[in-house]
């Protein structure tokens, strides 16, 4: 598919400069996109740092827009849908990137019949590996989601799902750094603990991060599976599996995914 003539980013924050930088190298026009946000200094940054068009507001940004991007905070979307009803032309795509925001609620915001994707992606995309899902809203036709995907392939993978398993993805894929970075930050304390200097814990621990998931990649074992072949019995790995298991670590892991999914359900719903 080929680049939209013009794409409008509501809202420059981090998310969307993660977005755009993925864009311009893969090979996208940063004259094509405008942005609007409202933090002056921020725009400004943008126009001077990226390359993009700063627009005088949000209606300018989006008007004869192919493809609006809805990068702004959850609080403030009511205020920037307001702003756009009626400056979005009936072909152009609306992919929304903000958190626990349906699809119907954005429509009904934007009256008409407005072409509207979801999507969920994650803070990776800042370095080209994130994980986004997408779904369509109403009357988003695979044109729509294909426009959506090719601009979030930008920064990393994308998978289409329905909207009812969006607040499963904001759960995992959406939330899911944070877990990691959690054990990432546990595992080079202990480095340290142990005698390793923190610049060789961080360097071993980021290097084992990095390798489990390239292997289960480039083996498609099924990540139990993989994980019975480096636990010797009685061995090291055993000994830490084991341990875990007693202080109910899986358990607690699982619990902090409901919660998460069911604080996205809240979101979604307005609370």
């Amino acid at each position: 598919m080929s680049e939209p003539v013009t794409m409008a980013w509501i809202g420059a924050g981090n998310m969307a400069e993660a977005l755009i930088r993925a864009l311009v190298r893969a090979g996208w026009s940063p004259s094509s996109m405008r942005v609007s946000d409202v933090r002056a200094e921020r725009l400004e940054w943008c126009a001077r740092e990226l390359g993009v068009v700063a627009a005088a507001d949000n209606a300018a940004a989006a008007r004869g827009a192919d493809l609006v991007v809805l990068a702004v905070k959850p609080q403030t979307m009511a205020a920037a849908l307001d702003s756009l009803r009626g400056e979005i032309g009936e072909t152009a795509t609306v992919l929304s990137i903000v958190a626990g925001v349906p699809t119907a609620r954005i429509e009904a915001a934007l009256g008409g019949r407005p072409r509207v994707v979801r999507a969920m992606p994650n803070t990776p995309a800042l370095v080209g590996a994130g994980a986004s899902a997408v779904c369509a809203g109403r009357w988003a036709d695979d044109g729509d989601l294909a426009r959506a995907e090719t601009t979030l392939r930008a920064a990393g993978r994308v998978e289409r799902v329905p909207e009812s398993l969006m607040d499963a993805v904001t759960a995992i894929s959406g939330s899911g750094p944070a877990y990691v970075l959690l054990l990432i930050e546990l595992m080079i304390e202990s480095a340290v603990r142990f005698g390793l200097t923190p610049d060789v814990a961080r360097r071993l621990v980021l290097a084992t991060v990095a390798g489990s998931a390239r292997l289960l990649e480039a083996t498609d074992l099924d990540p139990r599976e993989a994980r019975r072949r480096v636990t010797s019995e009685k061995g090291t790995t055993d000994a830490a599996i084991r341990e875990l298991e007693r202080h109910g670590v899986p358990a607690a892991f699982a619990s902090a995914f409901d919660a998460a999914r069911r604080r996205a359900a809240e979101l979604a719903a307005g609370a």
